[in-house]
C-alpha cells in the first residue's frame, strides 16, 4: 500500500490536562507514512494550555487537526469520544489515548488490517517513568528505534513487554478469538464508523473510570462485529502515569450489561 492509497481515517486522540504527553503523541502522528487521515483531539475539559498546544500543532500539521472539547464536569470519556466521532465523516475510526505514542507506520498498518465487519485491537507497551520522560522529549524519535534497542530497554526493565514491538505476520491467528471482548482497550482500538454508529457509540452512562470500552466491544460483538488481533503489528508506547482503581459504579453497570442482551447504548452518540 502506497502512502497515497487507501481510505479516509480519523484518529481520535482522547486527552485531559496532559499537554506534554499530547504534544509527543501529535508529533508522532505528524510523521505517519499514511496520509489519508485526520486527527481529532477529544478533550475532556482540559485547560487553556491544551487548546494553545493543539492550535499550534494544527498550524504545523495543517487542517487535518481538529480540537473537540467539552466542559470539565468530571470524567466523561465516553461522551467526548462520541462528540469527536460525530465531528468526522471519515469511514474508519482509530481511538488512541493522548499518552500513547505511535510508530511512523502506525496508521498505515491499521489500514492494512482493516476489514469489513471487524474491529482491530492493538497492543500497548508501558514505559517506566524515566523512559517516559525521554519519550516526551524526543517524541517520534523513539518510534524509530530498532528491535535491538527495545530489547535492551526491556532487559533493563524500562518497558513491561518486548514481544508486541516485533513485526510478526500472524495471518489467520489474528482471527482466533472473534467473539472475545476481554483484553480490548480503548487506547488502541480501530473500527468502521458504520459499525460504531450501529450500536450508538460509547454509552455515556459510564461516567467513572473504566469499562466504557469493554461495554462498546461487547455490544459490537453482539451486533455481529468480530475481533481481529493487531498484536505484533500496531503497538502503542504508553507513557507512565499513576494508576487508578476502576470506578465501582462503572464496574456494576458493566456487569449488568453483561447480563443483558442490549446492543445499542442507552445514552450514545445520537442521544
Amino acid at each position: 500500500m502506497r502512502a497515497s492509497d487507501g481510505f479516509g481515517i480519523a484518529v481520535i486522540v482522547s486527552t485531559y490536562d496532559r499537554p506534554d504527553a499530547l504534544d509527543a503523541v501529535l508529533r508522532s502522528l505528524a510523521e505517519q507514512t499514511y496520509r489519508r487521515f485526520e486527527i481529532v483531539v477529544a478533550d475532556d475539559g482540559s485547560g487553556p494550555e491544551t487548546r494553545e498546544l493543539v492550535a499550534s500543532r494544527a498550524e504545523e500539521i495543517g487542517p487535518r487537526v481538529r480540537h473537540v472539547r467539552q466542559e470539565d464536569r468530571g470524567y466523561r470519556l465516553a461522551a467526548i469520544r462520541n462528540r469527536a466521532a460525530a465531528a468526522t465523516e471519515q469511514p474508519y475510526l482509530i481511538f488512541l489515548d493522548g499518552d500513547c505514542l505511535v510508530r511512523p507506520d502506525y496508521v498505515e498498518r491499521h489500514a492494512r488490517l482493516a476489514e469489513p465487519g471487524h474491529l482491530v485491537h492493538g497492543s500497548r507497551v508501558r514505559l517506566e517513568p524515566g523512559l517516559s520522560r525521554v519519550a516526551i522529549e524526543r517524541g517520534p524519535a523513539i518510534g524509530r528505534w530498532s528491535a535491538a534497542r527495545w530489547l535492551g530497554e526491556w532487559l533493563r526493565g524500562r518497558v513491561d513487554r518486548f514481544a508486541p514491538l516485533l513485526r510478526v505476520p500472524l495471518g489467520p491467528l489474528r482471527r482466533m478469538s472473534p467473539r472475545q471482548w476481554r483484553g480490548v482497550k480503548g487506547c488502541n482500538l480501530a473500527l468502521w464508523r458504520s459499525d460504531f454508529l450501529a450500536v450508538n457509540g460509547f454509552d455515556e452512562a459510564f461516567r467513572g473510570w473504566g469499562f466504557e470500552d469493554n461495554d462498546l466491544v461487547v455490544r459490537l460483538i453482539r451486533n455481529g462485529v468480530r475481533r481481529k488481533e493487531g498484536r505484533c503489528a500496531v503497538p502503542v508506547l504508553h507513557l507512565w502515569h499513576e494508576s487508578r482503581p476502576p470506578d465501582p459504579d462503572s464496574r456494576e453497570r458493566f456487569e449488568r450489561r453483561l447480563r443483558s442482551n442490549r446492543v445499542r447504548a442507552e445514552r450514545g452518540i445520537d442521544n
